[in-house]
């Protein structure tokens, strides 16, 4: 193929009238219409100087629009880079400065913030905004609606995303076409998506769940998607009887479960739930079988490798895990130390490797060699085991490893405690400085709505379950967990929050 991206997610759709998206406006967006938007931006992209290799980054809302651009740049060989729209503006200028992106677009609303930042970074500017209008599609209405497609190899650069940066400066992870085209038709095979499906899509767009994942799967597979802004609870309601299928992350399921509407007959002809980005409780997967007779499909991935691991279609999708690694790709757990290999079983680091590892950190030498082996394993940076009938756990991130008094205690397994508790929706572990014992356990809970749990009760649980060293020293209380945009509960700011606790 001349561009083994482009060609296989898009292009074989020129000039189709099947269906694409289907909008809360009630207005259904043909492959073919939306291709000839994908070449009118393309032509656009290439007259405002950008080359193949190029960077384009974005920071716009999501719409049919913003995915033709991610689609443009892979017709043009612009490497694609979707920023978060809750960055700052000091955020998203080390973003295009570290990139070197070409152009830079964002939301209309923004240009007063962002004009400086593309000006000092040497890229251009234009507008998009969530309606569709803005300068880019302005440029765009009079330019052809064929653009001739630009060779690209299947090693070739795709996309940049960075890291959330919790620990330090974000770290660009570059994505070829190989590691997105291989993820997606895998993907697809493994959760049998086919031209029938109808993805009910409200993850945002700027992630690998909602882009890489959500859209490419359905691309490769032929179906068409219900392409949502974002989560609204009544929005899905009414939209879930026209689905055939969702990816989520576990707000979604929390907040569906919460809704009397949401039932068994609501979700009858439905045939798969995903979710991911965050763990899901074993007490939301069963909750949700119990009301809809469905068994979520957790599954497990990262900025870095897209997906890893996934419970299975046909098979037991065990709460707690994330099944089984994907094939092609090779899953094994080492020592942090020593990198050896551990037995089944025994916690240590998650290593992966296979075609959807990404190249490494964009101008990053040193942190690449830090994290991928020269024999292409990727240190994920996450703790987890393999039981003894192969599915993968994960414990929690390296990072939140605390070692209190020269023990190594594992955060997820105090919080599988404290979230049996009565009372208690949800907990996070965390590690705080102690002057004893260097760090020490803080267990942060949520209260279910007109609980008041009892602490007393809770360290007595704790107690019984877990070995002495690893009981909360102190338990407090917060209205809601602080998470980032896709779910992930944001531990860093919990230590900084605590930090002082016992000072």
């Amino acid at each position: 193929m001349a561009n083994p991206l482009f060609d296989t997610l898009f292009g074989r759709y020129v000039g189709q009238d099947t269906a694409f998206l289907h909008l809360p406006d009630g207005r259904t967006i043909t492959h073919g219409a939306f291709l000839e938007q994908v070449a009118r931006f393309a032509h656009v992209f290439v007259e405002l100087g950008a080359q193949p290799g190029d960077r384009l980054a974005v920071q716009i809302e999501k719409s049919p629009e913003a995915l033709a651009v991610y689609a443009a740049c892979a017709q043009a060989g612009i490497i694609f880079l979707p920023l978060n729209t809750a960055y700052t503006a000091d955020e998203v200028s080390y973003f295009v400065a570290n990139s070197g992106a070409r152009v830079l677009i964002c939301d209309g609303s923004k240009v007063d913030a962002l004009g400086p930042v593309a000006e000092a970074a040497g890229a251009v500017l234009e507008t998009l905004n969530a309606d569709g209008t803005g300068t880019l599609p302005d440029k765009a209405e009079d330019k052809p609606a064929v653009f001739e497609t630009v060779p690209r190899a299947a090693g070739d650069l795709a996309a940049f995303l960075y890291t959330s940066g919790t620990t330090g400066r974000s770290k660009g992870a570059m994505l070829t076409q190989t590691n997105l085209l291989s993820n997606a038709e895998v993907l697809a095979d493994y959760w049998q998506f086919g031209s029938g499906d109808v993805l009910l899509h409200a993850l945002p767009i700027f992630h690998t769940h909602g882009l890489f994942v959500a859209t490419n799967i359905t691309l490769i597979a032929g179906g068409s998607m219900i392409f949502l802004p974002r989560f609204d609870l009544d929005r899905i309601i009414a939209d879930l009887p026209r689905a055939t299928s969702m990816m989520g992350v576990p707000t979604f399921y929390t907040r569906l479960l919460g809704d009397d509407r949401f039932d068994r007959e609501l979700v009858q002809h439905m045939r798969l739930f995903v979710s991911g980005s965050a763990p899901l409780l074993a007490e939301t997967h069963a909750r949700f079988e119990a009301r809809t007779g469905h068994r979520i499909l957790e599954r497990y991935g990262m900025t870095e490798t897209n997906m890893n691991t996934s419970n299975p279609y046909d098979g037991e999708r065990r709460a707690g895990t994330v099944g089984f690694p994907l094939p092609g790709v090779e899953l094994k757990i080492t020592d942090p130390g020593s990198g050896r290999t551990l037995p089944d079983g025994e916690v240590g680091q998650i290593e992966v490797r296979g075609p959807n590892v990404f190249r490494g950190y964009w101008q990053m030498p040193e942190k690449t060699r830090e994290e991928l082996r020269e024999d292409g394993f990727f240190i994920t940076g996450d703790l987890g085991m393999i039981d003894s009938r192969g599915y993968v756990q994960i414990v929690g991130r390296n990072k939140d490893l605390i070692i209190s008094g020269g023990y190594n205690i594992y955060p997820k397994e105090i919080e599988l405690v404290l979230d049996d508790q009565p009372g208690v929706l949800e907990s996070a572990v965390i590690g705080v400085p102690h002057p004893d014992f260097g760090e020490t356990v803080v267990g942060v809970l949520v209260t279910e709505p007109g609980a008041a749990p009892d602490p007393d009760a809770i360290m007595a649980a704790a107690g019984q379950s877990l070995a002495r060293f690893k009981h909360p020293r102190k338990l407090v209380v917060l209205p809601e967990l602080p998470r980032n945009a896709m779910g992930k509960v944001q531990k860093n700011l919990l230590r900084t929050q605590f930090d002082g606790l016992f000072k």
